[in-house]
């Protein structure tokens, strides 16, 4: 749950706070220590040391029993903790091997994993599908190089590379005021002494330089047990482990800063603080290093002669040496409050999105419509529901791509996808893949399989995915069975479903979704007649589709609204009925139905199926949007929205006959009621009424505006 003051844990490896810390711990404490959510985040660990972050920190206890491993016993404590007090974002440094046992016991939890090391050596994260499971349970995976995320996507599926779930933070420092004139003749390395960081190759290079330039002086800060690799000379100074703030002072003297690491550094501290203080840095060519430094000698060759040149060449060019030192220091932008924010920013996107998010302002959101537009059908449905909720999408200021579901999936039929259905699941991710939308409207788009649903959750966690749908839903109505399923079929994955009819009366809908009434929307550039104004040379309309796909009259085809229309019309004499898609008429479609209207009075509204609370066909946005008087009977409880002075509700067959004489015979009133009808659905059913109503239900998000279909709820 989102709070208004989230909570953020970071978990670092434990001995987080030792007295020489290395990059990990300084990561954490520098970028923290300045964010926007410093108070509200707490750094976990486990250390002897007194001193603490200047931060929340809890220190996590652990016996020292050897045949227990610490790095179980300090995660099973963490969890222990965080499911007593649990926090919005949980950030984890450098153990993907946490993931698995934070995921079993405390579910899908919005998950931060950094990387700080080369991902293919880390326990957790070696093999494919271990990173198929950081990539399904993280909110987002955090490198420290360009150099590490492609390490981490070496043998994967393409469709990765682009995931939003993975992001490129790089390390930071201090940008320290140094004054170059009081640099001093030192050359430092900063590091293990080791081969693997190429202190071999450092030591040869070095003891050359310093007998051929006796005025010059070498500093050393580090140290290696395992790898004893010593150089002596009087030049050479070797302070072995100190303070961070000793090494920082030790570079804003140095002139030359060296950084010859052998193995594939994922990133690179020291060359970014060396650079900061306005050295001029000589690094080698290995993982993430170049990405380290704006300005500097990247070695060609990794070996004693290559380095020995390089720095040479720097000694003998003082003033090619002051201009590499004064780039550094003018181009160094990685600081500490430059990466905070970039951190701050994916937490904004966690925390303060429904803060940003004001359909009234300037926030525009990327809108995936997945129903059918009816591409093939010649613009038979040029209106359709699709089409005006877009309408009032983009009156909103947001940004919409139209995905035709039924059109793809005929379009790509073929001998190995008889449905078409593979093939439109596939073009569905590749678009998402490409245009990165924040949300995806589905509309009765029964293809779109859940398991592509599933997939496309996993690989964009800020989608959201809401569910529009139009058909009847009455159990005695029909294809109840197949509607309920249409419907449940994507629920699970949906922030929202949106019925034209109550969900009062759906026991059947999940209670995991939320479940919205719309009404049908109407759109003013669509419903641009007024029949109030008009003398109309018929009295009552009424045409039955027989489906979009056939478009014309399916002889023999049973639907009870066609005996109710027969019964009506032999009941009121001397009435003229203006009929189509029954008594052999045919369906009548387009601009040739919107003409057709422009000559009734009245409307019939008579859907599928026994009325159901609320459930109107969009037919009703036709007959009421063009000021059409419309009948609609009284069970499907309209009588909420209008009155009858607005709308005719009738009771029964006798009850309608009765009416409409009525109206027929009064023209003063039928425009009357015809006007207030349209006046009020246009102002209050709209489609961008709608469609804020779609997005502040599917986002949560509180809005001024009162919904006349949505009162009091």
């Amino acid at each position: 749950m989102v709070t208004t003051t989230p909570s953020v844990t970071e978990l670092p490896p434990f001995n987080v706070l030792e007295i020489y810390p290395g990059a990990v711990s300084l990561f954490v404490k520098d970028t923290a220590n300045i964010s926007k959510y410093k108070k509200n985040i707490v750094v976990y660990g486990n250390t002897n040391y007194k001193k603490t972050f200047p931060i929340k920190y809890f220190n996590i206890s652990f016996s020292n029993f050897k045949f227990q491993s610490k790095s179980k016993q300090y995660v099973e404590k963490f969890i222990k903790i965080e499911k007593n007090n649990p926090s919005d974002l949980i950030e984890v440094h450098n153990r993907p091997n946490y993931l698995s046992e934070i995921v079993k016991s405390l579910g899908k939890k919005n998950l931060v994993l950094y990387f700080h090391n080369d991902p293919l050596t880390m326990t957790g994260s070696k093999s494919i599908n271990e990173r198929k499971f950081l990539l399904k349970y993280c909110y987002k995976i955090i490198f420290n190089s360009n150099w590490s995320k492609k390490r981490f996507l070496e043998g994967m599926h393409n469709k990765f590379i682009n995931s939003e779930k993975l992001l490129v933070i790089f390390q930071s420092a201090k940008k320290i005021n140094v004054n170059l004139k009081q640099k001093k003749k030192e050359i430092s390395f900063v590091g293990k002494l080791n081969r693997s960081k190429g202190y071999d190759i450092f030591g040869k290079a070095v003891i050359k330089i310093l007998n051929k330039y006796p005025d010059w002086k070498t500093n050393i800060v580090g140290d290696e047990q395992r790898d004893k690799i010593e150089f002596k000379h009087k030049n050479l100074k070797n302070y072995g482990f100190i303070s961070h703030k000793k090494v920082i002072d030790i570079y804003k003297r140095t002139s030359i800063a060296v950084v010859c690491s052998r193995w594939e550094e994922p990133f690179g501290r020291t060359s970014l603080e060396a650079s900061s203080a306005g050295c001029a840095v000589i690094i080698s060519n290995r993982g993430g290093l170049p990405e380290t430094i704006t300005n500097g000698l990247i070695l060609k060759i990794l070996d004693a002669k290559s380095l020995y040149k390089n720095i040479d060449y720097l000694i003998k060019n003082k003033k090619n040496r002051i201009d590499l030192q004064r780039k550094s220091l003018k181009n160094f932008y990685l600081t500490h409050k430059f990466v905070s924010s970039k951190i701050d920013s994916y937490r904004d996107e966690k925390f303060e999105f429904i803060k940003l998010f004001n359909i009234k302002k300037n926030f525009s959101l990327r809108i995936l419509h997945v129903t059918n537009f009816n591409e093939r059908h010649d613009g038979r449905l040029f209106f359709n529901t699709g089409r005006r909720i877009n309408n009032g999408l983009i009156r909103l200021g947001h940004s919409i791509l139209e995905f035709s579901d039924r059109d793809i999936q005929k379009y790509y039929k073929n001998y190995s996808d008889l449905s078409g259905s593979k093939n439109l699941n596939n073009k569905l991710k590749k678009t998402c893949y490409n245009f990165k939308p924040d949300l995806i409207i589905f509309g009765h788009a029964d293809l779109v399989s859940p398991n592509t649903l599933g997939e496309l959750k996993d690989d964009y966690p800020n989608l959201k995915m809401s569910q529009w749908f139009l058909d009847p839903l009455n159990k005695k109505g029909p294809d109840f069975a197949r509607n309920k399923n249409r419907i449940l079929d994507k629920s699970d994955f949906m922030e929202a479903n949106f019925l034209t009819t109550s969900p009062d009366v759906l026991n059947f809908l999940s209670k995991k979704t939320k479940n919205f009434f719309i009404p049908n929307p109407s759109d003013t550039s669509f419903e641009t007649l007024k029949n109030y104004n008009k003398n109309c040379n018929m009295d009552v309309f009424f045409a039955l589709s027989h489906g979009v796909h056939r478009g014309i009259l399916k002889m023999g085809k049973h639907d009870d609204r066609a005996i109710f229309v027969k019964k009506l019309m032999e009941k009121t004499k001397n009435v003229k009925f203006d009929i189509y898609g029954i008594n052999k008429v045919q369906p009548i479609w387009a601009d040739h139905y919107f003409k057709t209207i422009s000559n009734s009075k009245m409307g019939l509204n008579l859907s599928r199926g026994e009325p159901i609370k609320y459930y109107s066909s969009d037919r009703i946005t036709q007959i009421i949007g063009n000021g059409l008087v419309t009948l609609i009977d009284e069970k499907t409880g309209y009588q909420d929205f209008f009155n009858d002075k607005e709308m005719v509700f009738y009771k029964n067959l006798d009850d309608l006959s009765e009416k409409i004489l009525k109206i027929s015979q009064d023209e003063k009133l039928r425009k009357k009621i015809g006007k207030r009808g349209r006046d009020k659905y246009l102002k209050y059913f709209n489609s961008t009424l709608v469609a804020e109503f779609i997005l502040s239900k599917t986002f949560d998000i509180k809005n001024k505006n009162k919904f006349l279909w949505n009162s009091g709820k």
